[in-house]
């Protein structure tokens, strides 16, 4: 009896192997991880905000309304418990991201009317941070959605999609694109023409 079990756990293993099993698990641990890489740059991105208000408030006193919506923003994705396998929850994960990146902009363009700031090595040295942050999300969220494509593509091909009915694995929901080009390539940031962080001149008033 013990036999006949062994054999039919070989066959099974066989049977499972050559339906992708094995290879459904080695792309559902690809997704996982590429996310995490997208978790860890939008994190990135978060933490940078408070020293930037901060450096910000020093000299534009009066730029209150800009100062809360950045924070504000922060704090709506902070709040987000997003699960990457939920299209909702996905869907306003990166409506939040999108706020913030908007109140980043809107934050930094306001250097342009203090010379004094846009001198500040600590703000350019935030400056520099932010839009190596900005490129490094680029390049992770393309390659998560590159990543879940090749599953989802895999795991709905016959006979894979039998392996994966049968033991629950399902298409995954994905980021949205406005623009499918500007995923390409990281993008070039421009956060008001500040001279770079190894500079210690101000950037020329415009």
């Amino acid at each position: 009896m013990t036999t006949i079990r062994v054999v039919l756990l070989l066959m099974l293993v066989s049977l499972l192997s050559g339906c992708g099993y094995n290879s459904i698990q080695r792309k559902d641990e690809g997704v996982k991880a590429a996310w995490s890489q997208v978790i860890n740059q939008y994190k990135r991105r978060a933490d940078l905000v408070p020293n930037l208000v901060n450096t910000v408030k020093g000299y534009a006193t009066h730029e209150e309304k800009v100062l809360t919506e950045v924070t504000e923003a922060r704090s709506k994705v902070g709040a987000i418990n997003v699960n990457a396998e939920d299209p909702q929850s996905l869907a306003q994960f990166q409506a939040a991201q999108q706020g913030l990146q908007s109140a980043i902009g809107r934050l930094l363009a306001v250097s342009e009317n203090y010379p004094q700031l846009k001198a500040d090595q600590g703000f350019l040295q935030l400056q520099a941070q932010l839009e190596g942050t900005e490129n490094r999300i680029a390049v992770e969220r393309k390659n998560y959605i590159d990543t879940v494509q090749d599953y989802n593509s895999y795991i709905r091909q016959f006979p894979v999609n039998l392996t994966a009915k049968m033991f629950g694995y399902k298409v995954k929901p994905n980021f949205t694109v406005e623009n499918e080009q500007q995923i390409q390539n990281a993008p070039t940031v421009d956060f008001g023409g500040a001279a770079p962080a190894s500079s210690s001149q101000p950037a020329p008033a415009h």
